[in-house]
């Protein structure tokens, strides 16, 4: 059988990256930080959470980017917040915003309030213009618990979207055999995840690179710019500050793919290839 990417057109032993940048609407420095990471850096896609304050001002910096729907029942800032979109009682915690934590989620959210609310969110981003290259999950809530994986696979089939998955070392962890589940169903995703240990360095990052396997494997960091508004929001403004710096501010990364051979994609080929299939 044909690896994910020879389907994809590269050669078997081709190691590719898909460089995402995370948090998209999630504030006004996340919005600047991302888009100047797609258009002047090296990051190839980006997850919008639909719900955040600065949702809306993304969609209209919008350009055409290789941009996703991260699909987004927390509010884990104590005093930042945000809630759901349907107004989903199961879905708000005791002052009217998402839950903090994703246990709070999974123990109180009924499954179809759940299910219309991320709909929600995918065709809200339709709505405002977005292309929707694929499907995330904010702090993995809806996809490492089995009932929500079914909701989270669900609306990828229905809108023919390809998933971001956990890497497949965390499957036991996690308790289900979610990357088989999903590939039974026809959904596409990369064949590996790295998690960028927290605190690490550039330096981390580059031997990453160089020591990619051949692949489809993604990597995502959170560009932010530096302001007064995202030093008061985020404990973690530092690590975002440098993820900009390193797609943005220097050109040691790009360096680092262009010595290893490391080809760059977004999700779009994925769904091209995901919508192809199910056309076929």
């Amino acid at each position: 059988m044909a690896t994910l990417a020879e389907r994809l057109g590269y050669s078997a032993g081709a190691r590719v990256l898909i460089l995402g940048c995370d948090d998209l609407g999630f504030c006004h420095a996340a919005n600047v930080g991302v888009y100047e990471a797609l258009r002047q850096g090296v990051g190839t896609t980006a997850g919008l959470m639909v719900p955040c304050p600065w949702a809306r001002a993304a969609s209209a910096a919008y350009r055409g980017e290789d941009v996703g729907v991260k699909l987004t029942v927390n509010a884990e800032f104590d005093l930042y917040r945000w809630a759901p979109l349907t107004q989903a009682p199961s879905l708000l915690d005791g002052d009217g915003g998402f839950p903090r934590t994703i246990t709070d989620v999974w123990d109180h959210a009924d499954l179809s309030e759940l299910r219309r609310e991320c709909r929600a969110q995918i065709e809200r981003a339709i709505l405002w213009g977005f292309d929707i290259s694929h499907l995330d999950a904010h702090l993995g809530a809806v996809q490492i618990r089995s009932e929500f994986f079914d909701v989270y696979l669900e609306l990828a089939l229905e809108f023919r979207l390809p998933l971001r998955l956990s890497a497949p070392g965390t499957e036991a962890n996690i308790g289900f055999p979610f990357r088989s589940l999903a590939e039974d169903e026809g959904a596409v995703f990369p064949d590996d995840v790295l998690t960028v240990p927290v605190g690490a360095g550039p330096t981390w990052l580059h031997h990453a690179v160089a020591d990619l396997r051949p692949g489809i494997t993604e990597v995502t960091l959170r560009p932010a710019v530096d302001s007064p508004e995202l030093r008061a929001i985020a404990p973690d403004w530092k690590e975002r500050v440098a993820d900009h710096h390193a797609i943005v501010g220097s050109d040691a990364l790009r360096e680092a793919l262009d010595a290893a051979g490391v080809h760059r994609i977004g999700y779009r080929p994925l769904r091209d290839l995901m919508r192809g299939a199910h056309i076929a």
